[in-house]
């Protein structure tokens, strides 16, 4: 790990984090091998798991497939130690999802208990939930519940003309909540499907390994016809008005890393997550805060976030594999 990682992995565990935020940048310590970390905090994560199975909560409990995000780090601790504290944690998590976890009429799993929007019904589909929950029920060895819920979830939310993903769709009502083509959204669709597509391979599911890769090589190939020329997004890809965003630039880094490594990606790639790496590393401050990215607890303006923090310590995780072929 360089300085600038070290730097913005030391901001990133100074941020105050909601389930999914303590999820994703959990997640990025285990793939950047900071073992004494991310084992710390799949402990406090079941620590705060509520008593449905719900990982990491604080507060109200409106978060359905967020929490699901601190699962396989949980999974992973049993693994390293063989505490069945951990393990116990991770099962809890499985069977809320797949007994009590609210969802559409066709299966796919909701994101929240409320809708943050008036007028809409609380039974939403939000395409930051593709890298929350199925990579975790994946790992847990339900592969095809996890590819049913990606299907699901682009089926919803993907647009016909582009191939990028809106992103939020109220089931109950049968409107947009937000019809926007939001980057960072993309984003966690493209982490999601990589995370789920690796981990068929690993299990020998090699026709769901190239249907979900080729899945998320679309959405790449969309997403690029937006990337502007220094490798970043538009907070909303297609308004020339929206802000610049960088986490979205390194989700999508992350995948091009680790599919060029992994290969299903050809080596071309590389280029457009180079030149988002660099764009965004300029913008690590002295104290290691990422800035110009979709900013919390809204994200609908420019400003910081733990997402920024953990995709950039993802991609550079994984850059550094590329680099070690």
């Amino acid at each position: 790990m360089n300085d600038t990682a070290k730097k913005v992995m030391s901001a990133m565990l100074a941020i105050q984090r909601y389930p999914w935020e303590q999820g994703v940048c959990a997640q990025a310590m285990y793939e950047a091998g900071q073992t004494e970390i991310w084992v710390a905090m799949a402990h406090d994560a079941i620590l705060r798991q509520k008593e449905d199975g719900r990982l990491a909560v604080t507060g109200d409990n409106i978060a359905v497939t967020d929490p699901a995000a601190n699962g396989e780090v949980c999974l992973r601790a049993w693994e390293l130690t063989k505490d069945a504290f951990y393990l116990d944690g991770a099962r809890r998590m499985m069977d809320y999802l797949m007994k009590d976890a609210p969802r559409t009429p066709d299966g796919v799993i909701y994101h929240n208990t409320i809708s943050f929007a008036e007028g809409y019904s609380p039974e939403q589909l939000w395409i930051d939930a593709a890298y929350m929950a199925p990579p975790f029920i994946a790992v847990m060895g339900e592969l095809e519940e996890a590819a049913k819920q990606l299907r699901g979830y682009f089926r919803y939310l993907q647009d016909e003309e582009t191939k990028v993903l809106f992103h939020n769709y109220d089931v109950g009502t049968g409107r947009f909540v937000r019809r926007l083509r939001w980057a960072t959204g993309n984003g966690w669709a493209l982490m999601g499907v990589a995370r789920v597509a690796a981990e068929a391979k690993k299990r020998g599911s090699l026709a769901l390994y190239e249907e979900l890769t080729g899945m998320g090589n679309e959405l790449l190939d969309a997403m690029l016809r937006y990337q502007l020329p220094d490798g970043r997004f538009r907070d909303i890809m297609d308004d020339p008005h929206s802000f610049v965003d960088g986490t979205s630039a390194m989700m999508l880094s992350v995948y091009v890393y680790r599919g060029v490594l992994e290969g299903w990606l050809d080596e071309k790639y590389l280029d457009c997550a180079e030149r988002a790496y660099a764009a965004v590393r300029a913008q690590v401050d002295r104290f290691g805060i990422i800035h110009q990215v979709c900013g919390c607890p809204h994200f609908v303006s420019e400003g910081t976030s733990a997402e920024a923090q953990a995709s950039f310590l993802m991609a550079d995780a994984w850059r550094e594999k590329v680099g070690k072929r």
